[in-house]
């Protein structure tokens, strides 16, 4: 009986442990279920099994919205390291110095210039459709550029649709994006610019081969254009088409910035098509010598000029849009040949829009000997006492044999009285010449080729139908054009 009731008490107590451990276990499990049985919770509206938010994330579920990176959408989200950078989005890679063999830049990344980045003879740049390159901030010499020397090639062929762009470091724009939001045309000096250096025709002083482009020191020698000992018009540095080029201009040297785009003795073998500067502290792009020619160009908000062309540039300038800004200077200024070679350009079919802040914004100035035709011009925007000035005899001369040639401009509220003949002056402001296109004047005689229309109504003047993919349509929308 003793023995019966030892193994009962015995067996009671077994089965009283056992149960507590059920109850243990149980309650364990009841608050971490095994993650086998999590999957059915990723759509009960509630936040659990491991998961990192309601119904996403964990070892389970789909991710949450910000695990995902967008790569475009201008936060720093998923596995972003920055701005739409890093992890499964583009990386940043820093270039500097001479490039020494064939490269090409691609969409899916952002590309980092630090300091001057220099194509090298015989080696071509690629650049893909929709990349987009920041320049790093800095003067003197660390300002930075991208430099294509003599003998080598930048092959960057954008789209309207992926255009390719250049633009500061500042600017937030991400991969795939054809603008920011933290940066406008009033931004400038940011970063350098693009120089195009090549082996075409230039007019220089002393009737030199060579000279050291404008906005790289001289003791740079990758700067240097002209023929040298190797003349060549048909000169081929690639191809630049669908470009964007935004808030550059660094600055060099006391009164020496980079500008937009820099074009020294390109050849006529380059494409140039397409084009936009925004917000450069010079000018906006600049002719120096060359016979490459140049379609479908957009100016805005440059601080200095616009189009500029020198020392004997000989090419075919089409189809240009000025936009200018409250720190623009001029539209055009156009320089001749400063030694003995001869060189005439063609400036045809542009919108030039004045601005009513701006003041030295100025429709054009003819300077320095210079030569060629303008022709199918559009002005409106410009405020009273603004011209289009001769600036000097020579000029006046060269106008008078037929070397300097107007046509066909319609100007909005103005009429032929914004042409003028000036003279060259002294430091004092005196006059050093005396005016010498008479009976009638440079003056009167622009009545023949200008007419005083209203807004809207012109019959010459650039196309605008092409610039709907530029950084200057995207910002103004309806009101761009």
């Amino acid at each position: 009986m003793k023995i019966r009731n030892l193994i009962q008490r015995k067996s009671l107590a077994f089965y009283t442990l056992a149960l507590a451990s059920i109850l243990i276990l149980s309650c364990t499990t009841d608050d971490q279920p095994p993650i086998a049985d999590a999957i059915a919770t990723c759509n009960d509206g509630i936040r659990n099994q491991g998961e990192q938010g309601v119904d996403c994330g964990g070892p389970n579920c789909q991710p949450c919205p910000d695990e995902i990176a967008t790569c475009n959408d201008g936060i720093q989200n998923g596995d972003e390291t920055g701005v739409d950078i890093g992890g499964s989005c583009a990386e940043i890679i820093t270039i500097s110095g001479e490039i020494t063999t064939d490269t090409t830049w691609t969409a899916n990344n952002i590309y980092l210039l630090a300091g001057k980045v220099v194509v090298g003879d015989g080696i071509t740049l690629t650049i893909e459709p929709g990349t987009i390159i920041k320049g790093k901030p800095g003067s003197g010499s660390l300002a930075s550029a991208l430099i294509v020397q003599r003998g080598a090639k930048l092959m960057a062929k954008g789209t309207a649709d992926k255009p390719i762009i250049f633009t500061a470091e500042a600017d937030n724009i991400g991969v795939g994006q054809k603008s920011g939001t933290n940066l406008d045309e009033t931004q400038r000096g940011l970063w350098g610019g693009v120089i195009v250096l090549g082996r075409a025709s230039g007019s220089f002083k002393g009737d030199v081969s060579e000279v050291q482009i404008e906005g790289i020191p001289a003791d740079d020698t990758y700067g240097l254009y002209g023929p040298g000992d190797s003349l060549n018009d048909d000169d081929n540095s690639g191809v630049l088409q669908y470009i964007s080029i935004r808030h550059g201009g660094a600055l060099i040297g006391e009164g020496n910035e980079i500008n937009g785009l820099t074009l020294g003795s390109v050849g006529r073998g380059t494409l140039i098509d397409h084009i936009e500067v925004v917000a450069n502290v010079d000018d906006g792009i600049e002719f120096f010598g060359g016979t490459v020619d140049a379609t479908n160009l957009l100016v805005w908000a440059q601080g200095d000029d616009a189009i500029d062309i020198d020392q004997a540039y000989s090419g075919t300038v089409d189809n240009v849009v000025v936009i200018q800004g409250e720190n623009s200077d001029h539209a055009f200024e156009i320089d001749g040949p400063e030694g003995s070679l001869e060189g005439s350009f063609t400036l045809k079919n542009a919108t030039i829009v004045g601005s009513p802040s701006a003041s030295d914004g100025e429709y054009a100035d003819y300077r320095s000997n210079a030569m060629g035709t303008t022709s199918n011009i559009y002005a409106y925007g410009f405020p009273e006492g603004k011209d289009v000035e001769l600036d000097a005899n020579d000029v006046a001369k060269n106008f008078l044999d037929g070397k300097l040639v107007f046509e066909a401009w319609q100007v909005v509220g103005f009429d032929h009285s914004i042409f003028s003949e000036k003279v060259k002056k002294d430091e004092s402001g005196n006059d050093l010449e005396t005016t010498i296109i008479k009976d009638p004047s440079f003056t009167d005689r622009a009545a023949t080729w200008t007419s005083k229309v209203e807004k809207g109504s012109q019959t010459v003047g650039a196309d605008t139908s092409v610039f709907g993919w530029t950084f200057y349509a995207i910002s103004l929308g309806a009101a761009a054009f």
